[in-house]
């Protein structure tokens, strides 16, 4: 075997699109007028600080700049300087990288790439997970980023596609900003299904996607006055946790106002929690079955926010102001659709997380990435055209 000439994170980069990104930067113009570093060598800065896990700008520099050779496989010149990097990140537009995200998911949700098969529905509706996770923040230091008296925060608004648990829609907030308003403002696919906890329950909203021809199912909080239409019986082979099947309708003045239809209500017991799940959808065909099934599978959201915060950079920042704050979250949502893609054509069984740890050994070794993603345990032993040195001892 021939070694090849490319490190690991030179062939990572080369599943990217570059030709994309560059019609992007192109559109932005974010490299009219740059100072220093280009857009590629931009994002790649910002790639290797996800994949290297760097914890500041020096890092960052340096990491690229001990690389082995030069960096022209990466489709740069040099490495970044401290200072140029810092500039950009402040000042570059964050949209540039944003869109460039949703490009790549975009191509690669086409592709069917992440497709999963649990569940068959008849229309072939799409489901999405909507939910937001919040990252602390110190105040002192992000005084844009409001979210208490002595703490400053960030919100990631994120509408995950359940097939392929990666983000639909993200919007990135202070955290001051209310779950239901940014929902309310969302773009849904239409036809879709919408699954969420009780923070989405405002039947103004509600209303509005289920006028949109948006199924949902969210859960009621016990505060909500309501009245039985009518008790649908349970099949026989309706598993013991769910416990009723009900039409209801709203009560209240102002949330019959806001939702004047009827809904459907299936209560389910939480063995774990302990406790009674009261579970709403504006779906009358599903068996009370599916409704739960819907509802568990949301912690797929509360999976993906682990992965990003506990594999990404993405709890502690290298830049101070909000423009900085979003690139690197774009950049770790773009790490993470290729650290994805990586993991789903390896023959191996990795975990993300041990992906992660290993290609943070291993960024800079020249090795053919697809037979590393095989058999990263292996011995592969390289053959060189040049002559063998040969060692004289006296």
């Amino acid at each position: 075997m021939v070694r090849p000439n490319l490190t690991l994170f030179g062939q990572i980069l080369q599943k990217t699109d570059r030709i994309s990104f560059q019609k992007l930067v192109d559109e932005y113009q974010t490299d009219k007028h740059s100072k220093g570093i280009d857009s590629w060598t931009h994002l790649v800065s910002m790639l290797f600080c996800q994949f290297s896990g760097a914890n500041s700008l020096r890092e960052i520099s340096n990491g690229l700049r001990s690389a082995t050779g030069n960096l022209n496989h990466l489709g740069v010149s040099q490495a970044p300087c401290k200072s140029s990097l810092s500039y950009q990140n402040a000042n570059r537009n964050s949209q540039l990288f944003e869109a460039y995200y949703y490009q790549l998911a975009s191509h690669l949700f086409s592709q069917n790439l992440f497709k999963q098969t649990e569940f068959k529905l008849r229309k072939k509706q799409k489901i999405y997970l909507l939910d937001s996770s919040t990252i602390t923040l110190c105040l002192s230091l992000f005084d844009w980023a409001h979210y208490s008296q002595y703490k400053g925060a960030v919100k990631l608004h994120t509408l995950l596609d359940f097939d392929s648990c990666l983000p639909k829609l993200v919007v990135i907030t202070d955290g001051k900003a209310a779950d239901v308003s940014v929902a309310g403002r969302l773009t849904l696919p239409k036809y879709s299904i919408i699954v969420a906890d009780r923070g989405y329950l405002d039947f103004e909203m509600l209303n509005r996607w289920n006028l949109d021809s948006l199924k949902f199912v969210i859960r009621l909080r016990s505060d909500v006055q309501w009245t039985e239409i009518a008790d649908q019986n349970l099949p026989d082979n309706c598993p013991g946790h769910i416990l009723s099947d009900k039409t209801i309708c709203l009560t209240q003045n102002q949330s019959r106002e806001k939702y004047p239809s009827n809904l459907r209500m299936v209560s389910v017991y939480d063995e774990i929690n302990d406790k009674t799940l009261m579970l709403l959808t504006n779906d009358f065909s599903w068996t009370a079955e599916m409704v739960a099934k819907l509802y568990r599978n949301r912690w797929l959201i509360e999976s993906f926010f682990k992965q990003l915060k506990g594999n990404l950079k993405i709890k502690s920042f290298i830049g101070t102001t909000a423009n900085a704050v979003q690139i690197q979250i774009w950049t770790a949502l773009i790490t993470l659709l290729v650290l994805k893609l990586l993991r789903k054509i390896a023959r191996y069984g990795w975990s993300l997380s041990n992906l992660v740890a290993f290609l943070r050994m291993n960024l800079f070794v020249k090795i053919q990435l697809q037979l590393w993603l095989d058999n990263p345990f292996e011995e592969h032993k390289e053959q060189f055209n040049s002559e063998q040195i040969s060692f004289e001892f006296i």
